[in-house]
């Protein structure tokens, strides 16, 4: 007698439901639901450690109005599922992110947000600048010196674009 499934799940009942459950979330139908929804819900924990905040303040206030796109700033990380850097990251700072990176649920994304987050901007020889590059893996980078809300819109919209493809599943 064969099975309907294509695999016979013998040994322990937590393994067995741990790989039918994974079977099937990853049928076409229910993968790509479950994308959508992931990409129309990026809650993002906004870690400001310079002037870029303001800008993503702007980004989501009323006139360019973030929370169209499914991008709803939250504060707690243990309720995100994206890290917008915004800004210089120092050494001490560093940690922080990292350990807020670690408490966020998976999947979990970072964009890193203007000149001093991409490469140290103004700070780039210091000894105390990190890049988050070096401490977390970066989606996505908004450059400029702050970056305009536009571009954090679009930042968004790549990051979507990303996850409903399925393409976050491969790192």
């Amino acid at each position: 007698m064969s099975c309907p499934f294509g695999f016979v799940m013998v040994g322990r009942l937590e393994e067995s439901a741990r790989k039918a459950t994974k079977w099937l979330v990853e049928k076409t139908p229910i993968r790509s639901l479950r994308d959508w929804g992931i990409a129309f819900s990026l809650w993002p924990v906004h870690f400001t450690t310079s002037c870029c905040g303001a800008e993503f303040a702007a980004a989501s206030a009323p006139r360019y109005d973030a929370e169209r796109f499914g991008f709803l700033p939250f504060n707690s990380p243990r309720q995100t599922n994206l890290m917008v850097v915004e800004g210089t990251l120092t050494k001490k700072m560093g940690e922080a992110a990292k350990i807020v990176y670690d408490q966020m649920p998976w999947p979990k994304f970072v964009i890193a947000m203007g000149a001093c987050a991409i490469d140290g901007g103004l700070f780039y020889n210091s000894y105390n600048i990190v890049r988050p590059k070096d401490i977390l893996p970066v989606e996505y980078y908004i450059p400029g010196c702050p970056p305009r809300p536009e571009a954090v819109a679009q930042a968004i919209i790549m990051l979507q674009e990303k996850v409903r493809k399925g393409e976050w599943r491969k790192a």
